[in-house]
């Protein structure tokens, strides 16, 4: 009988982190496409002046405008809005990043190699929620009770739709 561990069925560490990232992680990732991570020190979060939306995958625009819109952000909250948006794209940004240098060494990776990039993986998406949580705040302060219902309805949701990716 041959034992197979979880590292040799493909890397479903990485997925599975990538998964977080991009279901539970839009307050991760993208909040963490959220976003995803490998081997190396984790890179500095750019600042919002070098992180354009040009440089962000295509998933994380696509969250920043969905939950833009299903929170019914108002022009008076555009300025908070866009300071959650900024630190999206960064952590996606940032995840991406160790994610792509985890890829680059996969093939010659050791089986402990693979889970050291696992681990920093977890590390970058618990900065990167930290981050989130700490600009989301500032917007939820300025939420309306109807916007408030809609956000905690709207997170909800993604952490159940994590924790079923997650099984």
């Amino acid at each position: 009988m041959q034992v197979m561990f979880e590292y040799d069925r493909g890397r479903p560490f990485l997925r599975r982190a990538r998964g977080v990232m991009t279901a539970g992680g839009i307050l991760l990732a993208c909040f963490s496409p959220l976003l995803i991570a490998g081997p190396g020190e984790a890179q500095p979060a750019p600042s919002a002046a070098t992180t354009s939306q040009k440089d962000v995958p295509d998933y994380t625009e696509t969250r920043i405008a969905e939950l833009h819109d299903k929170m019914h952000i108002s022009e008076g909250q555009a300025g908070q809005w866009e300071a959650v948006a900024r630190v999206m794209r960064a952590n996606a940004k940032a995840i991406e990043a160790l994610t792509a240098e985890s890829r680059k060494n996969e093939q010659s990776m050791t089986a402990v190699e693979d889970l050291r990039a696992y681990q920093e993986i977890v590390a970058a998406q618990a900065k990167s929620a930290q981050k989130l949580a700490d600009a989301f705040d500032v917007l939820y302060q300025t939420m309306t009770d109807d916007q408030r219902k809609l956000a905690d309805a709207v997170f909800r949701q993604y952490r159940q739709n994590a924790m079923k990716a997650g099984k």
